[in-house]
């Protein structure tokens, strides 16, 4: 919760910390010409790549003096800061942006703008490179620091990004009966301590127990508060490509969006497809159906998106598109640990191994109209679940479902839809 205004007043009186920055704003010819747009970028990406801080603009450094913004100005100001929070560090910044109003040293309350930022769970690059407060300024990250931070922020090294504490979060955050539907036996185990034994949390150098990704992802009721992204996003669109879906009045048939805990999102899916798909129907001795997808083999494809997808590549999520001739999973990031496209089928490995493994706990989702496994659990850790998708597709539609990969950064798997009976 950001600090009030009388808390700030008194900081900025103190002067710049490492988890604070003043900045006076300057105009000239109607644009802001001080400070400079790469020099907020960096300053908001340096916070971002230690523990957090505020900006505050409106304010002499120097002086310490609130000089406040023009009342007009304030809306450009504002816009500029989230302009460069998305355009200019990669990967975007969420940071929070405030208006408010402080005295200055007459009494006369003048505007200023408070831009929050917490500590990241990703490593930003500004216009300026990579670098990270330090006392009252910003500096160069050096290499061997730079591949520490990666590591520590979970995009490289032996860590996986689901095993990282998430700081922003409280133990509170995991729902008890997501924490407890894990359970097996007889254990006696607290819940707390359950959750560290899972990989649900984890405690930080300081003691305290935080949720990690992989407990958000599974047993936090909205992921989407900590991981804006990480939820399926489902459309049905009319005809075979979205341009001409578009020529349509109504181009969507249908569209969810798949939120929840990963299991939840995996089942909403897959009820969508089976919701959205056509279903033909031939009769020779009673009426028999004849549905575009085998849902079993959706059910793998779905389930292999939410446990390998890439979580760390930020402002993406998994999207389901399904048209009149095929459906598409597009999942951020590529095939776990450098596997080939060609050799999905035939090896097994998990970019997420907390989240595969708490998904090989958790039942099979019931009410999936056309669901037939002999799996009682969502993953099967033997590493078949590839196999069985590309099976049981090519068994029912005919046509071999295709893996492609585009920029490094996006796996689509394409699932082609089985005609009507000939008859």
């Amino acid at each position: 919760m950001p600090e009030s205004a009388t808390r700030l007043l008194e900081r900025i009186r103190l002067g710049e910390d490492s988890l604070l920055e003043l900045k006076q704003v300057v105009f000239a010819g109607g644009k802001v010409r001080g400070p400079s747009r790469d020099a907020i970028a960096d300053e908001l990406a340096s916070f971002a790549n230690a523990v957090g801080g505020v900006l505050v603009l409106g304010v002499d450094d120097e002086s310490r003096e609130i000089v406040g913004i023009p009342l007009d100005r304030l809306d450009q100001v504002v816009g500029l800061i989230t302009e460069i929070c998305e355009d200019a560090i990669d990967p975007p910044l969420d940071a929070v942006v405030e208006r408010l109003e402080l005295p200055d040293a007459m009494g006369i309350r003048r505007c200023v703008v408070r831009v929050s930022v917490e500590r990241s769970l990703f490593v930003h690059r500004g216009p300026g490179g990579y670098v990270r407060r330090s006392g009252d300024s910003k500096r160069q990250i050096p290499p061997n620091a730079l591949a520490r931070l990666f590591q520590e922020r979970s995009r490289i090294g032996l860590a996986t990004f689901d095993e990282s504490a998430v700081d922003t979060a409280v133990f509170e955050d995991l729902k008890e009966g997501l924490i407890d539907r894990f359970r097996t036996g007889l254990t006696a185990d607290s819940r707390d301590l359950l959750a560290e034994k899972l990989g649900l949390a984890k405690r930080s150098e300081e003691g305290a127990l935080r949720p990690t990704l992989a407990g958000l992802l599974l047993a936090a009721e909205d992921p989407r508060r900590w991981l804006p992204n990480a939820f399926v996003q489902a459309v049905a669109y009319r005809g075979t490509t979205v341009a001409e879906a578009l020529q349509a009045t109504h181009y969507q048939i249908d569209a969810l969006d798949c939120t929840g805990p990963l299991d939840r999102q995996a089942a909403e899916a897959c009820r969508f497809v089976a919701r959205n798909q056509k279903v033909a129907a031939s009769k020779h001795i009673g009426r028999e159906d004849h549905p575009q997808y085998d849902i079993t083999a959706v059910f793998e494809a779905v389930v292999n998106a939410v446990a390998h997808r890439d979580y760390a590549v930020y402002g993406s999520k998994i999207r389901l598109r399904m048209f009149a001739d095929r459906l598409e999973i597009c999942s951020p990031g590529g095939p776990p640990n450098g596997i080939g496209l060609e050799a999905l089928a035939y090896r097994q490995a998990a970019r997420n191994n907390t989240v595969a493994s708490l998904l090989a706990k958790i039942p099979v989702p019931e009410g999936i109209p056309g669901l037939r496994t002999p799996r009682a659990t969502l993953m099967d850790r033997r590493g078949e679940g590839v196999g069985v998708l590309l099976r049981s597709s090519e068994e029912h539609s005919g046509r071999l479902p295709v893996y492609e990969l585009f920029d490094d950064a996006e796996l689509r798997l394409t699932i082609f839809a089985a005609g009507p009976p000939e008859d």
